[in-house]
């Protein structure tokens, strides 16, 4: 899951940063609302950690310009802002969340969690078949037998699941389990699928390749 952090405290973007990929996320960080701009009309993101209190562009119009594109990606707001009326508008402008400072990082932590589950309608575990994905956890199991694999196998692998009778492009998942201090070659994208098709191959469930384009996981006839 790639996230785009955007604060202005270099002490505190640093930190959230590291607390991030230690949950699980790869990491953008920026420091100012026109870097934001920047990295939200080039890259796809799955959340939004935004700063109110923004040098060159405010966060509330980063939010503005993002709602105005038709982007629905999901935003928690950070901002030092407290008032009632600065939390209205923050939510007005689209935010899905809205965490005054200072806060505990647990909370964050949860927060966005639970906007990572309303992304996924809900759902704590993805399911394909056996195969079974528990988001919060970061663990895969097929018929409960758990399967070893890495964070970036597992990303793709929830991916493909979410888009289940779909195709994902090669670019797209290069995309999400990368960052820009890790960026992942389309290569490495198929090396990835390749470990994944042999680990899945055993237990009936398989990735097809659509030359040219990308891969997916065909609709069970049961499902």
């Amino acid at each position: 899951m790639r996230v785009l952090l955007v604060e202005d405290d270099d002490t505190l973007r640093l930190t959230l940063t590291r607390a991030l990929a230690a949950n699980g996320y790869s990491v953008d960080a920026v420091h100012d609302g026109l870097a934001a701009e920047l990295a939200l009309g080039s890259t796809g993101y799955a959340l939004v950690v935004l700063d109110l209190g923004l040098p060159g562009l405010d966060g509330i119009e980063v939010l503005r310009r993002l709602r105005q594109r038709k982007d629905r990606t999901p935003v928690l707001v950070l901002t030092a802002r407290s008032g009632i009326d600065d939390r209205v508008h923050g939510l007005r402008a689209g935010a899905d969340d809205y965490l005054v400072k200072p806060f505990a990082l647990p909370e964050l932590e949860a927060r966005i969690e639970a906007l990572r589950r309303r992304a996924n309608g809900g759902l704590d575990h993805l399911t394909h078949g056996p195969l079974e994905i528990d988001v919060e956890r970061h663990l895969a199991s097929v018929n409960g037998e758990r399967l070893d694999l890495t964070r970036r196998e597992l990303a793709i692998l929830a991916a493909l699941i979410q888009r289940v009778g779909n195709v994902v492009v090669k670019r797209r998942l290069a995309q999400q389990i990368g960052s820009w201090e890790d960026e992942v070659s389309i290569g490495s994208v198929e090396v990835y699928i390749h470990r994944l098709r042999k680990r899945l191959a055993p237990y009936g469930v398989h990735i097809t390749t659509i030359h040219g384009l990308g891969y997916l996981l065909e609709a069970r006839a049961d499902a």
